[in-house]
Parts: structure tokens; C-alpha cells; sequence
């Protein structure tokens, strides 16, 4: 029983999966703060683009 339980706590199979899923999940964490950060200043980008278009004159 003890070394079932000990072989167990010395398995580490699963411990390089588990380090990626927490590395892919924080990549993911800064890449949406990023965008949240960047969403309105890129939206006001856009919004002066079109004002400027629609306010061109054409030939």
C-alpha cells in the first residue's frame, strides 16, 4: 500500500502537460489584456478614419 502511494507522489508524467496548459493559459491572459488595453485606441483609430472618408471630396 505505502509503495503504491509513494510511487504515486513520485510520478511526474503529467507534470510537463500541466506546465504548458499554465504557460498557454498566461500567454492568453496578456495577449486579451493587451487587446482590452489597446480596443479603444484602436476603435478611435477607426472612427477618425471613417470621418475623414466620408468628409472627402471625391472626383
Amino acid at each position: 500500500m505505502f509503495t503504491t502511494i509513494k510511487s504515486f507522489l513520485n510520478d511526474e508524467s503529467g507534470a510537463t502537460a500541466i506546465e504548458y496548459g499554465l504557460i498557454a493559459a498566461l500567454i492568453s491572459v496578456a495577449a486579451i489584456a493587451a487587446l482590452s488595453a489597446m480596443g479603444d485606441e484602436l476603435s478611435a483609430m477607426f472612427t477618425f478614419v471613417e470621418t475623414k472618408l466620408k468628409g472627402a471630396r471625391t472626383p
